[in-house]
């Protein structure tokens, strides 16, 4: 049994060596012989043989075009059509904020939100114009204003909006000692900008 697979492996490697289809074929019907079993047999296993080697030359092919295809990489000092990114100011899951130097038609300091790489699927890139939509509804003083939107050269979403300096409320607070009376008054604004959402029909889940 071993000397015949042996035999089978040699003929196999051997087949290997013909470039010529034809040529394959006529080594196998020497080789073989009366054994159609073998023949079969081994016609198979180089069919699958060829099918593997095609299969590894698509992926490098691919992998090639992948390799060549510029990736677009943002950061401080790139621009996203007319806005000049300055500096990173946040990332969540699936987006990245940056304070922006709008270019033209007028120069202000902005924010610019935008999908981070590699995660513009469907289902993200729905979440984030629904998000873009909502804060456009969006008309009270303590809501950041949407004054722009559009896609990278890559295609992926983003949106501009009034950029709020600042710090946290809850560092705001310590930071001024506030009193609880003052923290309330301070909670009832947040709490006007909730309610202005909600008649919007927009509820905030974080």
């Amino acid at each position: 049994m071993v000397s015949e697979f042996r035999n089978e492996e040699a003929i196999f490697d051997a087949a290997l060596g013909f470039d010529s289809e034809q040529e394959r074929a006529a080594y196998l019907q020497r080789a073989c012989g009366d054994d159609l079993t073998l023949l079969h047999r081994l016609e198979a296993l180089l069919k699958v043989h060829r099918s593997e080697q095609s299969f590894l030359e698509q992926a490098a092919n691919s992998l090639q075009l992948t390799l060549e295809v510029p990736v677009a990489i943002e950061g401080p000092g790139t621009a996203i059509d007319r806005y000049k990114l300055l500096e990173k100011i946040g990332e969540g899951g699936m987006a990245v904020v940056y304070m922006a130097e709008q270019q033209r038609p007028v120069r202000r300091r902005v924010a610019l939100k935008v999908i981070k790489l590699g995660m513009d699927t469907k289902q993200v890139i729905a979440r984030f114009e629904a998000e873009r939509q909502a804060l456009a509804l969006m008309d009270h003083p303590n809501i950041a204003q949407v004054f722009d939107g559009g896609a990278t050269e890559t295609g992926r979403p983003y949106f501009v909006m009034e950029l709020v300096r600042g710090v946290s409320i809850t560092d705001y607070c310590d930071k001024n000692r506030l009193s609880t009376r003052d923290r309330l008054e301070l909670f009832n604004q947040v709490c006007s900008a909730v309610q202005h959402a909600h008649q919007k029909g927009i509820i905030h889940r974080d």
